[in-house]
Protein backbone atom coordinates (compact mmCIF):
# COMPACT_ATOMS: atom_id res chain seq x y z
CA UNK A 1 0.00 0.00 0.00
CA UNK A 2 1.16 3.29 -1.15
CA UNK A 3 0.89 6.32 1.86
CA UNK A 4 1.62 10.08 1.30
CA UNK A 5 2.41 11.65 4.69
CA UNK A 6 1.59 15.32 4.58
CA UNK A 7 2.37 18.14 7.19
CA UNK A 8 3.41 21.65 7.70
CA UNK A 9 4.39 22.28 11.08
CA UNK A 10 6.16 20.09 13.77
CA UNK A 11 6.32 20.26 17.38
CA UNK A 12 9.02 18.49 19.59
CA UNK A 13 6.42 16.85 21.72
CA UNK A 14 4.48 15.32 18.57
CA UNK A 15 7.82 13.34 18.17
CA UNK A 16 6.68 9.87 19.96
CA UNK A 17 3.23 9.79 17.87
CA UNK A 18 5.15 10.28 14.27
CA UNK A 19 6.94 7.30 15.50
CA UNK A 20 4.36 5.15 15.93
CA UNK A 21 2.88 5.95 12.67
CA UNK A 22 5.57 5.68 10.85
CA UNK A 23 6.50 2.41 12.49
CA UNK A 24 3.40 0.88 12.37
CA UNK A 25 3.33 1.60 8.46
CA UNK A 26 6.46 -0.34 7.87
CA UNK A 27 5.71 -2.74 10.09
CA UNK A 28 2.55 -3.56 7.32
CA UNK A 29 5.12 -3.19 4.31
CA UNK A 30 3.94 0.42 3.12
CA UNK A 31 5.81 2.12 0.45
CA UNK A 32 5.63 5.58 2.29
CA UNK A 33 6.06 8.68 0.96
CA UNK A 34 6.45 12.70 2.97
CA UNK A 35 6.23 16.03 2.03
CA UNK A 36 9.75 17.29 1.32
CA UNK A 37 9.43 20.48 3.92
CA UNK A 38 7.51 18.26 6.23
CA UNK A 39 10.25 15.65 6.16
CA UNK A 40 13.33 18.52 7.05
CA UNK A 41 11.20 19.40 10.11
CA UNK A 42 10.92 15.73 11.48
CA UNK A 43 14.00 13.90 10.26
CA UNK A 44 16.28 14.68 13.40
CA UNK A 45 13.48 13.26 15.43
CA UNK A 46 11.88 9.98 13.69
CA UNK A 47 14.22 6.96 12.66
CA UNK A 48 12.53 5.51 9.14
CA UNK A 49 13.19 2.04 8.87
CA UNK A 50 13.86 2.69 4.79
CA UNK A 51 14.16 6.07 3.42
CA UNK A 52 10.70 7.49 2.65
CA UNK A 53 10.32 9.17 -0.74
CA UNK A 54 9.52 13.06 -0.82
CA UNK A 55 8.03 14.92 -3.11
CA UNK A 56 6.96 18.65 -3.24
CA UNK A 57 4.35 18.45 -6.25
CA UNK A 58 1.22 16.36 -6.72
CA UNK A 59 3.18 15.28 -10.20
CA UNK A 60 5.72 14.09 -7.59
CA UNK A 61 3.67 11.41 -6.09
CA UNK A 62 2.94 8.35 -7.61
CA UNK A 63 -0.40 5.99 -7.70
CA UNK A 64 -0.87 6.61 -4.08
CA UNK A 65 -4.02 4.92 -1.94
CA UNK A 66 -4.24 6.60 0.84
CA UNK A 67 -3.06 10.34 1.87
CA UNK A 68 -2.73 11.28 5.88
CA UNK A 69 -2.72 14.33 6.93
CA UNK A 70 -0.77 15.08 9.73
CA UNK A 71 -2.12 18.54 11.86
CA UNK A 72 -5.01 20.07 11.87
CA UNK A 73 -8.29 20.80 10.07
CA UNK A 74 -5.68 23.96 8.22
CA UNK A 75 -3.37 21.27 7.31
CA UNK A 76 -5.78 18.57 5.70
CA UNK A 77 -7.21 21.81 3.67
CA UNK A 78 -4.02 22.46 2.41
CA UNK A 79 -3.33 19.01 1.22
CA UNK A 80 -6.57 18.95 -0.92
CA UNK A 81 -4.60 20.41 -3.92
CA UNK A 82 -2.06 17.14 -3.56
CA UNK A 83 -4.85 14.96 -4.66
CA UNK A 84 -7.40 17.04 -6.44
CA UNK A 85 -9.71 15.31 -9.04
CA UNK A 86 -7.95 11.55 -8.37
CA UNK A 87 -10.17 11.05 -5.78
CA UNK A 88 -7.34 9.50 -3.59
CA UNK A 89 -8.76 8.60 0.58
CA UNK A 90 -7.73 11.21 2.64
CA UNK A 91 -7.27 10.64 6.58
CA UNK A 92 -6.77 13.51 8.83
CA UNK A 93 -4.89 12.77 11.84
CA UNK A 94 -5.50 15.52 14.53
CA UNK A 95 -2.43 16.99 16.49
CA UNK A 96 -4.11 20.15 16.41
CA UNK A 97 -7.30 21.71 18.20
CA UNK A 98 -10.67 21.19 16.76
CA UNK A 99 -9.96 18.94 14.43
CA UNK A 100 -13.94 18.96 12.27
CA UNK A 101 -11.66 17.04 9.74
CA UNK A 102 -9.13 15.77 10.93
CA UNK A 103 -11.28 13.44 13.18
CA UNK A 104 -8.61 10.83 14.36
CA UNK A 105 -6.31 11.52 17.40
CA UNK A 106 -2.73 11.07 18.29
CA UNK A 107 -3.81 8.13 20.38
CA UNK A 108 -6.13 6.21 18.01
CA UNK A 109 -3.56 6.47 15.16
CA UNK A 110 -2.37 3.00 15.39
CA UNK A 111 -5.95 1.81 15.40
CA UNK A 112 -7.23 3.92 12.68
CA UNK A 113 -4.11 2.09 10.33
CA UNK A 114 -4.98 -1.60 11.35
CA UNK A 115 -8.79 -0.41 10.35
CA UNK A 116 -7.60 1.13 7.64
CA UNK A 117 -5.71 -2.07 6.14
CA UNK A 118 -8.55 -4.10 7.22
CA UNK A 119 -10.60 -2.24 5.20
CA UNK A 120 -12.97 -1.27 8.18
CA UNK A 121 -13.82 1.81 7.55
CA UNK A 122 -16.10 4.50 4.94
CA UNK A 123 -15.54 7.01 2.39
CA UNK A 124 -17.62 10.17 3.01
CA UNK A 125 -17.73 12.37 -0.13
CA UNK A 126 -17.55 16.21 0.45
CA UNK A 127 -19.03 18.56 -2.24
CA UNK A 128 -16.37 21.66 -3.50
CA UNK A 129 -16.68 25.31 -4.38
CA UNK A 130 -15.14 26.22 -7.64
CA UNK A 131 -14.56 30.03 -8.91
CA UNK A 132 -15.15 29.69 -12.81
CA UNK A 133 -14.99 33.38 -13.21
CA UNK A 134 -12.49 35.05 -13.03
CA UNK A 135 -10.37 32.03 -14.01
CA UNK A 136 -6.43 33.91 -13.55
CA UNK A 137 -6.74 34.15 -9.73
CA UNK A 138 -5.88 30.80 -8.52
CA UNK A 139 -5.46 29.24 -11.73
CA UNK A 140 -5.87 25.36 -11.36
CA UNK A 141 -6.41 25.88 -7.98
CA UNK A 142 -9.35 27.65 -8.07
CA UNK A 143 -11.48 25.34 -6.02
CA UNK A 144 -12.24 25.11 -2.01
CA UNK A 145 -13.22 22.30 0.06
CA UNK A 146 -14.49 24.80 3.08
CA UNK A 147 -15.01 28.57 1.72
CA UNK A 148 -15.39 31.31 -0.35
CA UNK A 149 -14.52 34.72 1.31
CA UNK A 150 -14.48 38.11 0.41
CA UNK A 151 -13.36 40.69 2.64
CA UNK A 152 -12.79 44.45 2.51
CA UNK A 153 -9.11 45.16 2.06
CA UNK A 154 -8.84 47.65 4.51
CA UNK A 155 -10.30 49.68 7.78
CA UNK A 156 -11.55 52.60 6.02
CA UNK A 157 -14.92 51.33 4.31
CA UNK A 158 -17.58 48.37 4.21
CA UNK A 159 -17.76 46.64 1.14
CA UNK A 160 -20.97 45.82 -0.44
CA UNK A 161 -21.63 42.96 -2.39
CA UNK A 162 -24.60 42.63 -4.47
CA UNK A 163 -25.40 38.48 -4.96
CA UNK A 164 -27.35 36.87 -7.78
CA UNK A 165 -28.71 32.87 -7.74
CA UNK A 166 -28.75 31.63 -11.22
CA UNK A 167 -29.22 35.30 -12.83
CA UNK A 168 -32.08 35.98 -10.39
CA UNK A 169 -30.89 38.94 -7.76
CA UNK A 170 -30.83 38.03 -4.17
CA UNK A 171 -29.40 41.12 -1.97
CA UNK A 172 -26.92 43.83 -1.86
CA UNK A 173 -24.71 42.89 1.58
CA UNK A 174 -23.15 45.50 3.30
CA UNK A 175 -20.85 44.85 5.62
CA UNK A 176 -17.34 43.45 6.02
CA UNK A 177 -17.63 41.01 3.75
CA UNK A 178 -19.33 37.54 2.79
CA UNK A 179 -18.81 34.06 2.81
CA UNK A 180 -19.87 31.20 0.69
CA UNK A 181 -19.71 27.84 2.41
CA UNK A 182 -19.60 24.17 1.60
CA UNK A 183 -21.43 21.85 3.94
CA UNK A 184 -18.03 20.97 5.48
CA UNK A 185 -17.63 24.75 5.40
CA UNK A 186 -20.68 25.60 7.63
CA UNK A 187 -18.35 24.31 10.57
CA UNK A 188 -16.03 27.06 10.13
CA UNK A 189 -15.98 30.52 9.69
CA UNK A 190 -19.91 30.68 8.55
CA UNK A 191 -20.55 28.94 11.96
CA UNK A 192 -18.54 31.55 13.92
CA UNK A 193 -20.77 34.02 11.80
CA UNK A 194 -24.13 32.95 12.64
CA UNK A 195 -24.70 30.53 9.83
CA UNK A 196 -26.02 27.06 10.21
CA UNK A 197 -24.83 23.80 10.36
CA UNK A 198 -25.33 21.62 7.42
CA UNK A 199 -24.76 17.77 7.14
CA UNK A 200 -22.64 16.30 4.67
CA UNK A 201 -24.51 15.21 2.21
CA UNK A 202 -27.14 17.99 1.73
CA UNK A 203 -26.22 19.07 -1.27
CA UNK A 204 -26.70 22.49 -0.27
CA UNK A 205 -24.58 25.81 0.45
CA UNK A 206 -24.53 28.40 2.59
CA UNK A 207 -24.55 32.45 1.85
CA UNK A 208 -23.16 34.38 5.36
CA UNK A 209 -22.21 38.12 5.43
CA UNK A 210 -19.63 38.96 8.07
CA UNK A 211 -20.58 41.96 10.62
CA UNK A 212 -23.63 42.76 8.19
CA UNK A 213 -24.79 46.79 8.52
CA UNK A 214 -28.44 45.52 8.22
CA UNK A 215 -29.71 43.92 11.18
CA UNK A 216 -32.22 42.00 9.26
CA UNK A 217 -29.96 40.12 7.20
CA UNK A 218 -29.47 37.02 8.11
CA UNK A 219 -27.46 33.57 6.53
CA UNK A 220 -29.23 31.83 3.49
CA UNK A 221 -28.96 28.14 2.51
CA UNK A 222 -29.43 27.48 -1.02
CA UNK A 223 -28.91 24.49 -3.31
CA UNK A 224 -25.65 23.66 -4.80
CA UNK A 225 -26.72 23.87 -8.42
CA UNK A 226 -27.43 27.00 -8.05
CA UNK A 227 -24.76 29.35 -10.15
CA UNK A 228 -23.96 32.16 -7.34
CA UNK A 229 -22.29 35.86 -9.27
CA UNK A 230 -21.25 38.14 -6.80
CA UNK A 231 -20.63 41.85 -8.12
CA UNK A 232 -18.57 44.03 -5.40
CA UNK A 233 -19.34 47.62 -4.66
CA UNK A 234 -17.68 50.32 -2.71
CA UNK A 235 -15.19 53.23 -1.73
CA UNK A 236 -11.90 50.78 -2.25
CA UNK A 237 -10.54 49.59 -6.03
CA UNK A 238 -9.54 46.16 -4.51
CA UNK A 239 -10.79 43.72 -1.97
CA UNK A 240 -9.39 40.37 -0.36
CA UNK A 241 -10.69 37.34 -1.91
CA UNK A 242 -9.88 33.46 -0.16
CA UNK A 243 -10.48 29.93 -0.67
CA UNK A 244 -9.74 28.15 1.95
CA UNK A 245 -6.10 29.21 2.83
CA UNK A 246 -5.53 30.83 -0.69
CA UNK A 247 -6.04 34.24 -0.95
CA UNK A 248 -5.86 36.84 -3.55
CA UNK A 249 -6.45 40.84 -3.65
CA UNK A 250 -9.56 40.89 -6.79
CA UNK A 251 -10.55 44.65 -8.22
CA UNK A 252 -14.32 45.67 -7.96
CA UNK A 253 -14.30 46.06 -11.52
CA UNK A 254 -14.18 41.67 -11.43
CA UNK A 255 -17.51 39.82 -11.38
CA UNK A 256 -17.35 36.47 -9.14
CA UNK A 257 -18.91 33.36 -10.86
CA UNK A 258 -18.61 30.27 -8.10
CA UNK A 259 -20.31 26.96 -8.53
CA UNK A 260 -20.06 23.46 -7.56
CA UNK A 261 -17.11 21.82 -8.66
CA UNK A 262 -17.39 18.46 -11.02
CA UNK A 263 -15.37 16.62 -8.14
CA UNK A 264 -15.48 15.70 -4.99
CA UNK A 265 -13.02 14.50 -2.07
CA UNK A 266 -12.96 11.51 -0.32
CA UNK A 267 -12.27 11.53 3.31
CA UNK A 268 -11.61 8.61 5.51
CA UNK A 269 -14.39 7.67 8.51
CA UNK A 270 -13.44 4.92 11.03
CA UNK A 271 -16.60 3.03 11.93
CA UNK A 272 -16.72 4.52 15.40
CA UNK A 273 -17.49 7.77 13.95
CA UNK A 274 -20.03 10.06 12.59
CA UNK A 275 -20.91 13.15 12.05
CA UNK A 276 -23.63 13.76 14.90
CA UNK A 277 -21.16 12.19 17.00
CA UNK A 278 -18.32 14.87 16.02
CA UNK A 279 -19.91 17.82 16.16
CA UNK A 280 -21.55 16.69 19.63
CA UNK A 281 -17.70 15.98 20.85
CA UNK A 282 -15.92 19.12 19.33
CA UNK A 283 -18.81 21.91 20.25
CA UNK A 284 -19.32 20.12 23.53
CA UNK A 285 -22.92 19.99 23.07
CA UNK A 286 -25.04 18.66 26.44
CA UNK A 287 -22.10 19.30 28.56
CA UNK A 288 -23.27 20.87 31.64
CA UNK A 289 -20.39 21.86 34.16
CA UNK A 290 -22.87 22.28 36.66
CA UNK A 291 -23.02 18.01 36.67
Amino acid sequence: MKIVIFGKKFERDQAPYLQQLFDELYRRGALVYVYKTYFELIRDYVQFDTPPGLFERSIDIPKLDFLFSIGGDGTLLDAIPYVHDIGVPVLGINLGRLGFLSSVSKNEMQKAIAQIYEGNYQLVQRALLCLEQPADIFGSLNFALNDLTLYRNTNASLVAVKVFINGVFLNTYWGDGLIIATPTGSTAYSMSVGGPILTPGSENFVIAPIASHNLTVRPIVIQDNSEIRLKIEGREDEYLLTMDSRQSLISKKQELIIKKCDFKINLVQMPDQNFFSTIREKLLWGVDKRN
